[in-house]
């Protein structure tokens, strides 16, 4: 395919709780069978398409779909990346998690002295025959991944946690309702980085790649005491988490423990930033930038914590990080974000307003006059004020 260019024009979608009006980018092609063709990202995910323009804008999506450039790169630098991928691709993905060799173990500390209080002694959901079907076939999957394991007939069990399946986009998803054990676990103390402090360390970067871990939390190992608080009760009987689930209070903490311990001198330097499973490495010259990856590849999967293959992102001068989209000249906001705040409806009580303002207060960095404009909707969120 032969693109004539590419330009923006301003779009406005309709929709019922309110149209949105996005900057949308178009490549225009040459010698297209069709007079009018328009390709989405899906598309061209989907069936693999290489665009390039006399711009310089350029992307590659290789046949797996498992490569993605955001700049042209010379032949000796693509072999680089390829041969870099070679060395480690048996490192991304794996079908059973496989024992990490870093010596971090997650303990739950309750602020209640036993025996357990009641509401940690949670009876099973209901749940429809296709919920039953998906929590099913969840619990198998987790057991395979040696993230679980049932608990014999006679075992003592003093806490059990009901679990929920929630849909999105017709995929389901298993939900530990951890909200009573989270209530009575201590904070854990560890620092999390400041989303916006963490970003500004950008500033100077030209080649930016990013990296998740795969299946996050669940490659921090539990220990004994853990283990017996972290038991799931569905109709498929009592189950057992031998790693870290999501949902539970401190894991965030804990990862981000786990993850500084790997690479603490590369974090000192300033070119590394890991956000609890989220790496981002950012550096001002090609071949230094190779270099640091690979390090960082090597330094983490030699603890055989795992990256997600699909989530990586080499050598891009602007990407999507933490729900904003960064670069070496500016920090911008995922415009998909702020469309999904704008399709919903206007907050009908005091938790949407709430949830309406913890979304603001996160790019509040980009809204002009925040505090003074933020002011009256915190008022209407006072115990004191009728919503």
């Amino acid at each position: 395919m032969h693109p004539l260019g590419i330009f923006e024009a301003e779009m406005i979608f309709p929709h019922p709780a309110g149209s949105i009006r996005l900057i949308v980018e178009f490549v225009v092609m040459k010698n297209f069978t069709s007079q009018h063709f328009i390709l989405g990202n899906d598309y061209l995910n989907i069936y693999s398409i290489d665009i390039n323009s006399h711009q310089d804008r350029y992307f590659t999506i290789e046949e797996n779909k498992k490569q993605k450039f955001a700049f042209p790169l010379e032949k000796r630098e693509i072999m680089v990346i390829r041969q870099v991928k070679n060395v480690i691709k048996d490192k991304f993905v794996s079908d059973k998690l496989i024992e990490a060799q870093i010596s971090h173990e997650v303990d739950i500390i309750l602020n209640g002295a036993r025996p357990y209080p009641p509401p940690l002694r949670r009876p099973a959901y209901p749940a429809s025959p296709r919920a039953r079907e998906a929590l099913e076939s969840h619990i198998n999957e987790l057991i395979k991944l040696g993230v679980l394991r049932k608990i014999g007939h006679n075992e003592e069990v003093e806490v059990t946690t009901p679990v929920i399946i929630t849909w999105h986009n017709d995929k389901s998803r298993m939900v530990s309702d951890f909200r009573a054990l989270n209530t009575y676990t201590n904070p854990e103390r560890f620092p999390i980085p400041r989303i916006h402090e963490t970003l500004t360390q950008l500033s100077k970067a030209r080649f930016i790649s990013s990296m998740d871990a795969l299946k996050g939390f669940h490659q921090n190992f539990l220990t004994p005491h853990a283990r017996k608080l972290l038991r799931i009760i569905s109709h498929c009987g009592i189950y057992e988490y031998l790693r870290m689930p999501f949902g539970i209070k401190n894991a965030p903490s804990h990862y981000q423990r786990m993850m500084n311990t790997i690479v603490p001198h590369e974090l000192s330097e300033g070119w590394l930033i890991i956000y609890i499973y989220y790496i981002i490495i950012c550096l001002e010259t090609w071949q230094l930038h190779l270099e640091r990856v690979s390090l960082v590849l090597k330094k983490i999967l030699q603890v055989n914590i795992k990256i997600s293959l699909k989530k990586c992102y080499f050598g891009f001068h602007e990407l999507k990080a933490l729900g904003h989209v960064v670069s070496g000249l500016s920090l911008g906001v995922d415009k998909n974000k702020v469309a999904a705040v704008l399709l919903k409806q206007m907050p009908q009580n005091k938790k949407e307003m709430m949830s309406f303002l913890g979304f603001s207060n996160y790019y509040r960095q980009h809204l002009k006059d925040f505090a003074i404009h933020s002011r009256t909707f915190y008022r209407i969120c006072d115990q004191q004020t009728v919503f």
